[in-house]
Parts: structure tokens; C-alpha cells; sequence
């Protein structure tokens, strides 16, 4: 069951991380979407204007010469390419402002901040196929900068006029030229506007994948719940079976008695074991335990020793108690305290088990201390672990669950107290039991 829950688990998980790459994908791919379209509106919107730029007001060319003019004079060489370049530049920073601040204007509503700058890549006079320049020139440029372009639109457009000479001959020269221009463009904020037209959309997919983790976060804890309740059940199980076994042998010996030879001692061990059987039964029913919960008498714990005198004549049972009030610990599990760390030491080869209950102010000390083969230190950290048994050889020397002492240690737990052990091997074992409680 656990194994099917662990796949069902790497399932849910996989299948989490598939939709959470499904959504980052669609997301991603939205965000690029809308990103081009908010780029295609922005040029279609500039290339309008950056068409007939020169012709604007306010954007016409330096000395009032016509770019026809600039080329001709540039390529008969009236003028140097110093200054042919100076003309383009005095031209871009003379627009640069009423540009920048026609563009700003144009998108303020939409709070875009455009970059835009304009180029002439290459300029051919026709005739000759001379190229007039060896790098793009810059013919206008916004105050914001294009560091990387959204997107370019390329031109390609030609120039043309002739002109006569003043010679006799009257030559005609051609007068043609082929531009190739580049406009780019950047929105600087193109994350922050996408990001706010998109905003409902990333918050219903961020929505949908929280309800799903939240889904999938409550549907293993309910397993693992669920899981835990099992196990408690199992383990309820596992006591009860496990203290079924100590009463029932004691009657079977006890009826054996009876039908020997008449002990006034026999029947009020039968009571006692019958009263334990009925607590044992009620721990399947938490509600009736709880109401049903009794302290531990003094004279309780000298009973305690003597059932297991009666169940194991061989093994010599002795007890030291100074307890002289009734102490606020359930009967049936101080009971069950006892005798599993006794049965524990009968098991192990002891003949003599001593148990001495010291009571101090607001606590008590149980120590259970024997004679019978000890235990290497290695194995006194897992003794109290759940179907832990000591083996020798690979060989269990003793029967039994391995149930008894796991539940002498929860029961201590329980009442918040805490349990210890030493031991020699060939010498024996002690455990010391400290349990606080209130008046």
C-alpha cells in the first residue's frame, strides 16, 4: 500500500510539473504574441511619418539643399566626404528634438517609450555603381536610444535627375542614385506594458496552477493521514494481540490449578485477569478507555508481580515499592509496563527479577533490573524499535513479536517521561523508568 501510494504521489507530481511547463509555455508564447502585435501597430503607425520624413516641418535638410543635390555635388566631388558627413549630422541633430518629441507625443497615450533610428546602408550612384559611403549613416534618431531593435523595416528607393553641360557639346549627365535605408525600432518598456495588458490572464493561469498544488498538497496529507491512521490501527492491533497472550496464559495455568487442587490465592488472580482482558477490549474502543481510565493503587503493583510468579513458578520475582497513594497512571498500561520488561528478562534466561518503585515529590523511578544473558551495547539503541528482536547467529532465541518493549516505551512517552537501559553481557539487564505526574 505504501509503495501504491509513492507511485501515486510521483504521479500527481509529474503530472504537476507537466501542467506547470504546458502553462509557462502558453504563457511565454502569449507574452510573444503580444508583444509583436504591440510592435506592429508601432510601426505602422511610424512608418507613415518616417517615409516622407524630410518633407516634415521643421525636418528639412541642412542649406535647404535637396538630398539629390547633397549626392550629386558629393559624388563630382564639390564637396569633401567631411563634410558631405557633417551635412547628415548637423541634419539628425537638428531634427533629433521635434523627432523625439512627435514620437513622444504620438504614443503618450499609450505610455510607450519609443526608440527610433533611421539609416541609409548604402548610396549607389547608378551609372557608375559607386558606392558613395563605407558605413551606414544616421539620418534620425530619437533622444531615446535603439540599444536592440523590436523590429526594422528596410527601403529601397531611387533618386533621379539630369543636367547639362555648359560646353558647346550640351552633354547630358545622369544624375541617378539607388538608396538603401533601415528604420528601427524599440519600445524600452515592452515587458512592463505586455506584462499589464496581460495581468488577468497571468493571474487566472497563476490562480489555476496554486489550486491544483493546493489540491495536490491536501490530497497527500489526507493520505498520509490516512496512512497514519492504518498504522495506529495496526499497531492497536499489534498491542492488543500482543497483551492477550500474558492474561490468557495465566488462566489457562490457573484453570489447570483449579482442576488440581482448590488456592484461595487462584480466583482473585482470575478476577484480576479478566479485569485486564476487559481493559485490553476497551482499548480497541477509544472513547470507552478514556472513560473507563483508572489510577494505579498501591497494592496494584505487588499484584502485578504476582500474576507473573503464578504464570512463571521457576523465575524468583521480587519487588521493593514505596508507593503509598493512588498515582494517576492507567492500571492496564502501568501493567503492561511491568510485566513486558519482566517477561522481557524471562525470555533472555533470567532467574531472578527485581523490581524496586521509588516515589519522590511529583515523579516516580521504576527500576526492573535481572540476572539474565545482558545484551551488547550495539543493540541497546534498537531494542525499543517495533519487531526489533535480538538474534544470535541469525537465530531468534526467544519467541515473540518483538511488540514488548516498543510498547513499554510509548506508554512512557505518553505520560512524558523517559526510559533508559544498561546491561553486561553474561551479567544481566537494568532498565530505570522516570515518570512525572501531578496531584
Amino acid at each position: 500500500m505504501i509503495l501504491k501510494s509513492k507511485n501515486l504521489i510521483a504521479l500527481f507530481a509529474a503530472l504537476f510539473i507537466l501542467l506547470l511547463g504546458i502553462q509557462a509555455y502558453f504563457m511565454y508564447k502569449t507574452y510573444q504574441v503580444k508583444e509583436r502585435e504591440i510592435y506592429r501597430d508601432v510601426h505602422n503607425r511610424l512608418t507613415r511619418f518616417t517615409d516622407d520624413l524630410e518633407d516634415k516641418k521643421g525636418l528639412k535638410k541642412a542649406s535647404n539643399d535637396s538630398l539629390q543635390q547633397i549626392f550629386i555635388q558629393y559624388n563630382n566631388k564639390e564637396i569633401s566626404k567631411k563634410k558631405f558627413l557633417d551635412l547628415f549630422e548637423q541634419s539628425r541633430k537638428k531634427a533629433q528634438d521635434p523627432f523625439s518629441n512627435y514620437v513622444d507625443q504620438k504614443f503618450k497615450k499609450e505610455g510607450y517609450q519609443i526608440a527610433v533610428k533611421v539609416q541609409y546602408l548604402s548610396i549607389v550612384f547608378l551609372p557608375t555603381k559607386t558606392q558613395l559611403i563605407d558605413k551606414p549613416i544616421t539620418l534620425f534618431e530619437t533622444r531615446n536610444k535603439v540599444v536592440k531593435a523590436g523590429i526594422s523595416n528596410a527601403g529601397n528607393w531611387e533618386t533621379t535627375s539630369q543636367s547639362t553641360s555648359d560646353d558647346d557639346k550640351k552633354v547630358t549627365k545622369d544624375n541617378s542614385f539607388h538608396v538603401k535605408s533601415k528604420t528601427d525600432f524599440e519600445i524600452l518598456n515592452i515587458k512592463i506594458i505586455v506584462f499589464k495588458e496581460l495581468t488577468l490572464l497571468f493571474l487566472c493561469c497563476i490562480a489555476l496552477l496554486a489550486s491544483v498544488l493546493i489540491l495536490y498538497i491536501f490530497t497527500v496529507k489526507n493520505l498520509i493521514k490516512q496512512q497514519k491512521q492504518v498504522e495506529v490501527l495496526h499497531t492497536v492491533v499489534d498491542n492488543i494481540s500482543h497483551e492477550f497472550k500474558t492474561p490468557i496464559a495465566t488462566l489457562k495455568i490457573a484453570s489447570k490449578a483449579l482442576a488440581k487442587d482448590w488456592n484461595t490465592e487462584t480466583l482473585p488472580l482470575i478476577d484480576r485477569q479478566i479485569v485486564r482482558l476487559e481493559g485490553l477490549m476497551q482499548q480497541l474502543h477509544k472513547d470507552e478507555m478514556e472513560e473507563g481510565t483508572t489510577g494505579t493503587k498501591p497494592e496494584d503493583w505487588k499484584f502485578f508481580i504476582q500474576d507473573l510468579a503464578f504464570t512463571y513458578p521457576k523465575v524468583q520475582f521480587e519487588i521493593n515499592s514505596e508507593i503509598t497513594k493512588e498515582l494517576p497512571f492507567d492500571k492496564n498500561l502501568m501493567e503492561t509496563v511491568i510485566k513486558n520488561l519482566c517477561e522481557n528478562s524471562v525470555k533472555y534466561g533470567a532467574s531472578t527479577v527485581s523490581t524496586h518503585i521509588i516515589q519522590h515529590l511529583q515523579n516516580i523511578k521504576i527500576e526492573v533490573s535481572d540476572n539474565g544473558y545482558g545484551m551488547e551495547k550495539q543493540e541497546l539503541k534498537n531494542i525499543f524499535e517495533k519487531f526489533y528482536r535480538i538474534q544470535a547467529n541469525n537465530i531468534h532465541n526467544s519467541k515473540g513479536l518483538g511488540l514488548g518493549l516498543y510498547f513499554v516505551k510509548k506508554i512512557i512517552i505518553q505520560y512524558g517521561g523517559k526510559i533508559e537501559v544498561a546491561s553486561q553481557l553474561q551479567k544481566g539487564t537494568t532498565f530505570t523508568i522516570q515518570l512525572p505526574y501531578e496531584d
